[in-house]
């Protein structure tokens, strides 16, 4: 089982500068451990020291919000179109 997880700009730096990459993880937290693995830099952006997603820190499966599909207990699909990204807040 394969699909894709889109990296969005700001951390594709972390990623040697790929904007998307395979993936076979069944849940997000086999998601996590996967990318960490493979882009140990990505890690601290994406992941709590304990693992977890950090807080402001999103993950869209088929363009829905991972949250409303079951969070962490979500199982990754065969052709899942996945994207993660980060919160950004600002203003003046």
């Amino acid at each position: 089982m394969a699909y894709t997880v889109r990296i969005p700009t700001p951390l594709q730096k972390y990623t040697g500068g790929a904007d998307s990459v395979a993936c076979q993880a069944e849940n997000l937290s086999a998601l996590l451990a996967e990318l960490s693995s493979r882009f140990p830099e990505l890690k601290e952006r994406i992941c709590e020291a304990d693992g977890q997603p950090r807080r402001f820190f999103n993950v869209y499966v088929n363009e829905e919000d991972i949250r409303f599909l079951g969070g962490s207990t979500y199982q990754f699909k065969e052709g899942d179109d996945v994207l993660i990204l980060p919160s950004i807040a600002g203003g003046c």
